[in-house]
């Protein structure tokens, strides 16, 4: 079961909860490959990285706050590691665009990293140079200080999983069916494929 923000910070078993916040470009992507992972209870679309207070999509996506589009993945540290959720993602992104992701361009939809403390510190370099040997190439995911994050809106929250019908260029679809037009159409599992191969986790 996928828990809200509220029942989350809500919940007696908090102390159990721990949270990662990354930017791997669309952020509707990221809450859809981590909230299949057990011992995820849930992620939060938003923003961080950035100076402007209360962002909004369109702010952001304009690039001119200074935010990534961003996720906070909160998950069981008893059930899964901060490590294997830094490895998870290493191998769910192009870690070498310094551009953005896929069909995404832009300061706003480059990758990264946001740690709190000196072992996450520690552990997101340790990740990152373990992708780097894995590629034998040079990762240009950021490992930045964790600041504010902001929440966006609730239509973007549980995307690839939603209803509500919207206009897209093939037309009216549902939320999940834009969804998965979009992801099909930027290349990104076509992508992670040919970068990582058998070890990339969302692939099917």
């Amino acid at each position: 079961m996928i828990l809200s923000l509220a029942l989350l910070m809500a919940s007696p078993a908090v102390a159990k909860t721990s949270i990662a916040t990354v930017a791997g470009g669309c952020f509707w992507c990221v809450e859809a490959d981590f909230e299949s992972v057990p011992g995820v209870k849930g992620v939060i679309s938003g923003f961080t990285g950035g100076k402007t207070r209360n962002p909004t999509y369109k702010e952001v996506k304009g690039g001119k706050t200074g935010h990534y589009e961003a996720a906070q993945i909160f998950y069981d540290p008893a059930r899964i590691s901060y490590e294997q959720i830094l490895e998870l993602f290493f191998r769910s992104v192009d870690p070498t665009d310094a551009g953005g992701q896929f069909c995404d361009r832009g300061s706003s939809y480059r990758t990264a990293i946001f740690v709190k403390t000196a072992a996450e510190k520690a552990a997101a370099e340790a990740a990152k140079a373990k992708a780097q040997a894995a590629l034998g190439r040079k990762v240009a995911t950021m490992i930045l200080p964790a600041g504010p994050f902001y929440k966006a809106g609730e239509e973007h929250q549980n995307y690839y999983r939603g209803k509500h019908i919207v206009l897209t260029r093939r037309g009216l679809k549902t939320q999940a069916g834009a969804y998965a037009f979009y992801r099909k159409a930027c290349g990104r599992d076509q992508r992670v494929k040919q970068l990582w191969g058998s070890a990339a986790p969302f692939i099917h």
